[in-house]
């Protein structure tokens, strides 16, 4: 079986969320499982690109519309990623630095669609499955089931699988023209709330939809930034896979970031790590610490996290550490820098990005805090168990999958907070001091977490067994 994983992002060539962890580590899954699994995404100016060579490419020209582009698709072996990497480079497009946040976006990745239907109706070996990720590729459904060019393809079975709903691609009718030629009763198909919605289009036009947890597949129904009807309508074709993470890079043992490797026989090695964290933003290593990383954006909770640093210090009095990693929302930024002198020795940030400092602290914190409103399926509380630190989280999305509360017993993996305010995070990091000076619960805890499975080995097998469904089908 030959699939064919169509993204944005891929890490690690390039990452802004999980999307990226997802698509670099699940075709690896595949591949050894005894399936061909393969990437395309677009191409950008990141380290990858100056760091390996292509080993071929072929070259083409694209007409959006009434501009006419060239493009070169860069072909990587499966020695460099684990799996086969394709690089779609339109000049004057996706030759760019960022992966989002362009004023063109939607030319980007309509021109990246097109080439990526060309580049498969031209191969003399065409997948078996068609394998979309998020709306950034969920025009190809379309492309292939209903527009008359890519007609050869429509036999091809096509999954979407939905990361965040929040984001779908939206574009005005004037931007139609763009698209390849289609019947004129399809045009429909594009339509959701008098926009072209690339994500509603996708939803309706693949043979399969998935989320990235089963409880983010119910959530949708009821709240999916308008979707709600539609992914009821499809309820009968959609299905929740929880996804795993990569066990073989989050691996504490071997890890080439830590400061201190260790697993659950040699935890004790785990205190350098914090040590390192402590002694580098000026912490106390004898206080717990509590850490959050990720995008400064609404749906992360991150705009509640200088007023529940506020409440925790000023109002519970609280004895702990709080370690922010993030960037985005600039008035997050300017609220959490703001209150960094009031609480020096008990609170310090790191504004941005960085892998290397995220890997030490999931082997150094004490807890992770994850207070989302969304969160279709979260890695981070997966890489947290996995090092050793006991996740505080909502209840919702993949979280819910994932993390079981203290208080239900001896299963309990984490602290859930059922309610997203200042107050309520402030009450669930208070419950987490009180269970850091537990230290025999403590301990016991930290070495349960840490035997969970969340490799991708179960979920890669969930993605064969619906693939194999589809052949069947085609």
């Amino acid at each position: 079986m030959y699939i064919l994983h169509i993204s944005a992002e891929c890490f690690p060539i390039a990452k802004v969320g999980g999307l990226a962890d997802v698509v670099g580590a699940l075709p690896k899954y595949q591949e050894a499982s005894g399936i061909t699994s393969k990437v395309i995404m677009p191409f950008y100016e990141k380290d990858f690109v100056k760091k390996h060579d292509p080993i071929g490419f072929t070259k083409g020209n694209l007409l959006l519309g009434l501009e006419e582009y060239y493009y070169e698709v860069l072909e990587y072996d499966k020695k460099t990623l684990g799996f086969e990497l394709f690089l779609v480079k339109i000049f004057g497009l996706t030759d760019k630095e960022n992966v989002y946040g362009y004023p063109y976006d939607v030319e980007r990745f309509t021109a990246f669609q097109k080439v990526v239907a060309d580049f498969i109706l031209n191969q003399e070996v065409k997948p078996e499955i068609i394998h979309c990720h998020d709306h950034h590729s969920s025009l190809i459904p379309f492309f292939t089931g209903h527009c008359y060019k890519y007609n050869a393809l429509k036999d091809i079975p096509t999954i979407l699988t939905i990361h965040n709903a929040q984001y779908q691609g939206w574009f005005g009718y004037e931007k139609m023209h763009y698209l390849p030629e289609f019947p004129a009763d399809k045009k429909g198909v594009l339509d959701w709330y008098g926009q072209i919605n690339p994500l509603a289009t996708g939803i309706k036009s693949a043979w399969k939809v998935t989320t990235v947890s089963p409880n983010y597949l119910g959530e949708l129904q009821e709240k999916a930034n308008g979707l709600e009807a539609l992914l009821k309508q499809e309820n009968n074709k959609s299905l929740g896979i929880l996804n795993g993470i990569d066990d073989k890079l989050w691996d504490p043992k071997k890890d080439k970031y830590l400061k201190s490797n260790f697993d659950k026989k040699s935890i004790k090695k785990r205190q350098a790590n914090k040590d390192w964290i402590c002694k580098e933003f000026n912490l106390n290593p004898d206080l717990p610490l509590i850490s959050f990383i990720g995008r400064f954006v609404h749906e992360k909770g991150s705009d509640l996290l200088a007023e529940t640093i506020n409440y925790i210090f000023n109002e519970l009095n609280l004895k702990t550490n709080v370690l922010i990693l993030g960037s985005g929302d600039g008035q997050t930024e300017r609220s959490l820098n703001d209150i960094k002198a009031q609480f020096e020795g008990k609170y310090n940030n790191y504004i941005g990005y960085n892998e290397e400092l995220a890997h030490i602290v999931y082997g150094g914190s004490d807890f992770l805090l994850m207070p989302s409103r969304v969160e279709p399926c979260g890695l981070n509380q997966m890489y947290a168990m996995r090092y050793g630190a006991i996740p505080i989280v909502s209840n919702v999305g993949g979280l819910k999958d994932t993390v079981i509360d203290f208080d239900e017993g001896e299963q309990g993996t984490g602290i859930v907070c059922y309610d997203i305010s200042a107050h309520e995070i402030g009450f669930a990091i208070k419950r987490a001091v009180v269970v850091y000076k537990n230290k025999t619960f403590f301990d016991t805890k930290k070495t349960q977490i840490m035997n969970i499975d969340s490799g991708w080995k179960k979920s890669a097998a969930e993605y064969i067994k619906m693939y194999q469904s589809l052949t069947l089908k085609s």
